[in-house]
């Protein structure tokens, strides 16, 4: 199966194993209030600097007057897909509210942590999740009336999985892309930087020995 995880990584527990960004999702599908309100909670429970809290969202079921307002601004590429999901959440740094404190470097990593949050949350209710960039997020922000001191970073799809044979050619063939990550050696660093994490550190400090003595 090209979307689940290669075979090293088949120790990952649920709903990390099965998570995976689906560009067919089934036009009929919706969600209940409490379905998105709970996906809503994943979101604003995740970690945060100092409990900033910065994230912003704007909830778009589909239907909904949101998102009709989101739609026209989507890129070409995710106009075609994005609307057939049964939720789109568009996810926004309160960068204003943190200017001049310490949690603002951080702000953006903090929204990361809320949409990841948001998107395992949509995999372990058996529904899929796909974060996407492409809008136009000032015309966006316009639309949805969102304040000056909100960036509207990303958006994130929700729903069940479509039929590939109702979608354009392009958007069916998304799904079928196998999934590939960076090998771990080129990801974590042990150290000097660059070094694999599990290699012998051999800067004057270390040839494969406890660190510790």
């Amino acid at each position: 199966m090209t979307q689940a995880p290669t075979p090293d990584a088949e120790g990952l527990a649920e709903p990390l194993r099965s998570r995976w960004s689906p560009s067919v999702f089934d036009p009929a599908h919706t969600l209940g209030r409490d379905d998105v309100a709970l996906l809503l909670e994943a979101a604003r429970w995740a970690p945060s600097r100092g409990n900033s809290q910065p994230w912003a969202l704007v909830v778009a079921p589909r239907g909904s007057a949101a998102h009709a307002a989101l739609v026209p601004h989507l890129s070409r590429g995710n106009s075609g897909w994005v609307p057939r999901a049964s939720l789109v959440v568009l996810a926004g740094c309160r960068l204003d509210e943190l200017k001049d404190t310490a949690h603002a470097p951080h702000a953006h990593h903090d929204l990361g942590q809320a949409v990841a949050h948001l998107t395992l949350q949509a995999r372990a209710m058996g529904l899929h999740a796909h974060q996407f960039a492409g809008f136009d997020a000032d015309a966006a922000a316009a639309a949805l009336g969102v304040p000056d001191g909100v960036r509207l970073m990303t958006g994130v799809a929700v729903g069940a999985r479509g039929d590939a044979a109702e979608v354009p050619k392009r958007d069916a063939e998304r799904e079928q892309r196998p999934r590939v990550r960076r090998p771990l050696e080129e990801v974590a660093t042990g150290g000097p930087f660059g070094t694999p994490w599990d290699a012998p550190w051999t800067a004057g400090r270390m040839t494969g020995a406890d660190p510790q003595g």
